[in-house]
């Protein structure tokens, strides 16, 4: 045995940690670190559901190792998938012996008792999140030495990994091993902890060209370095993924290919390919240079949009918008409002006058009967202005507990937006929303400014 222990400790540093997120790219990981043994305590607990009891009990049950003591190497297979080989070495200082009640553990210190360990492990990449947090799965098995024993183990286990980099990261896994041994005394069922850090490596280049794969552009074609691994066959210093004319030489402006008439446009897009043209009209003239070429201008001699053909649009009411934007085209109103008149200060006061008015049942969203001469008003007010948005804002004061005003505050908006879609007011240009007592306009200390804060807003929105 005492043989077979610097053996093991020598093959420590050919054997490792499984680490995920291993891809084709970097099929490779190696982990160093070091791990914790949990007393045996799994296996001195008779009940299930008390096995885990005291898991994170590093003080009384672990046997942490103060040193490098786990080293590995982890292979992807394919998917999500890859398989890795642990070795690690601990010094046992806390030990378990078998319970004499239901509640003891009886915990001692068993002197100079060594353990190794060899495990081999399928690793199951959860995925990727935040871009760095990666969950891993484990199952597989193994054969553990402590001092002059040893056996055969089945293990499973949940892991983390953080990437510091995308070759670079911490390892973090704990792993329950159910001992095969005949006595509990000379190996244990048990947990082992482990920490570490991970480094991808491994990186391909399938097409032989000195340029690794995941950096290759063309990964499978022999290229150049200075066009990240694609070729230039024609050799123009275009590479042939972005040469248009990739089998003749050319040059940059054109992507590799010719202008016979030099008009600063390539041949096979010109559609004046032998008459100088305009690059905007592919090669051909524009007389009143409106952007249209002459020969699909329906008003060559004056300027006009592409939308009418070269023509130049009517603006019927002069507001400066024209016909074909204007959604108020026969009332003067303004470019930002799209051709219609804007809801003035004076409309915004007037429906706030309204919406501070509008009663509802105690504690409820429940709208007031006696309200609804005044919703009518605010909808005849909004439909005035068809094209402009509004919010509803639900407001309350301070009594009572914020998670109930503000859903009360978010209730009361809703139900005036929805009686105002109700009788007549297009539901794309309404919204509601609110705030609780996170708005106040008044001092909550007093009944009055309590009053006020309980209001309903309409806001325009821009």
């Amino acid at each position: 045995m005492k043989h077979l222990n610097k053996l093991f400790i020598a093959c420590l540093l050919f054997i490792g940690l499984g680490a995920n997120a291993q891809d084709s790219n970097n099929p490779w990981a190696i982990t160093i670190g070091t791990n914790a043994v949990d007393g045996a305590r799994v296996s001195a607990s008779e009940s299930f559901t008390n096995q885990f009891s005291e898991f994170f009990n590093l003080r009384d049950f672990w046997s942490v190792a103060p040193f490098v003591s786990t080293v590995g190497v982890t292979k992807h297979v394919g998917g999500n998938f890859s398989f890795g080989v642990t070795g690690s070495v601990n010094k046992i200082t806390k030990f378990v012996l078998p319970r004499e009640k239901p509640a003891d553990f009886t915990v001692v210190d068993p002197g100079d008792l060594m353990y190794y360990a060899v495990d081999g492990a399928i690793n199951y990449s959860i995925g990727t999140f935040l871009n760095f947090i990666e969950p891993v799965a484990h199952v597989g098995g193994g054969y553990t030495f402590l001092g002059d024993y040893s056996a055969g183990n089945v293990n499973g286990g949940l892991g983390v990994n953080f990437w510091f980099t995308e070759t670079i990261g911490l390892s973090l896994r704990s792993t329950y091993k159910h001992s095969f041994a005949e006595e509990r005394l000379e190996v244990p069922t048990h947990m082992q902890h482990m920490a570490g850090l991970t480094f991808k490596f491994g990186g391909k280049d399938t097409d032989g060209d000195g340029i690794y794969d995941r950096d290759d552009e063309c990964p499978e074609v022999f290229g150049l370095a200075e066009f990240n691994g694609c070729p230039d066959t024609d050799l123009d210093g275009i590479p042939d993924h972005k040469d248009d004319c990739p089998d003749t030489f050319g040059i940059a402006q054109f992507n590799g290919c010719p202008d016979t008439d030099g008009d600063g446009i390539m041949d096979k897009e010109d559609d004046c390919p032998e008459v100088a043209g305009l690059a905007s009209l592919r090669g051909c003239p524009d007389t009143d240079g409106d952007g249209i070429a002459d020969k699909d201008d329906k008003c060559p001699d004056v300027a006009g949009p592409r939308e009418n053909n070269g023509c130049p649009w009517p603006d019927r009411d002069g507001d400066g918008v024209l016909d074909k934007d204007d959604k108020c085209p026969d009332v003067k109103g303004t470019v930002a409002n799209n051709g219609c008149p804007e809801v003035s200060e004076e409309v915004v006061k007037q429906l706030n006058d309204f919406a501070k008015s509008i009663l509802f049942d105690t504690g409820k969203s429940t709208i007031k009967q006696v309200s609804f001469g005044t919703l009518a008003s605010i909808k005849n007010v909004m439909n005035e202005y068809p094209y402009a948005r509004f919010r509803i804002e639900g407001h309350t004061d301070s009594t009572g507990s914020l998670a109930l005003n503000e859903r009360l505050s978010k209730e009361r908006a809703a139900a005036v937006k929805d009686y105002l879609i109700a009788n007549g007011v297009d539901a794309s240009r309404l919204e509601s929303e609110g705030f609780g007592p996170s708005r106040p306009v008044a001092d909550n200390k007093t009944v009055a400014g309590r009053a006020q804060n309980r209001r309903t807003e309409v806001v325009v929105i821009k």
